[in-house]
Formats: C-alpha cells, sequence, structure tokens
C-alpha cells in the first residue's frame, strides 16, 4: 500500500477522531474498548498485542479502510 496512514505507532485515540470510519475496523476484530479513556493513550501495536491480534493485519485493514472511504 502507497500511502500508509497508520502505522504500528499511530495512537488509537487520534485514528478514531482523526478517522472515525476506522471505528468499524477496530470493533469487528474484537476491539470494543474504544470509549475506554485508557485505550485512547494506546498504540495500534499495543492494543493488538492486548488483544493477541496481528498487528500488520490491523494496520493494513485500517489503511484500506481509510482508503476506500476517502480516496
Amino acid at each position: 500500500m502507497e500511502n500508509m496512514i497508520v502505522t504500528k505507532n499511530t495512537l488509537v485515540g487520534e485514528l478514531v477522531n482523526e478517522y472515525p470510519e476506522t471505528a468499524e475496523v477496530l470493533y469487528g476484530i474484537g476491539m470494543h474498548c474504544l470509549g475506554c479513556p485508557a485505550s485512547q493513550g494506546d498504540s495500534v501495536e499495543s492494543a493488538c498485542e492486548i488483544h493477541g491480534i496481528d498487528t500488520q493485519l490491523v494496520v493494513t485493514a485500517l489503511n484500506e479502510m481509510i482508503a476506500a472511504t476517502r480516496g
């Protein structure tokens, strides 16, 4: 993917605030804690580790969602 907006270091809170459509991806993989204040400061990598999910798959899915909705 050429334009990687999301990386493993992207903060979940900033991601969801800037790209609310990504919440659908995060909820879809079981990250239902997006409203929790503690999750706002977690990186995508940290959140994936907590949930036992492959970080690169999530980063790819998030970037694909942003590309699909924003061109």
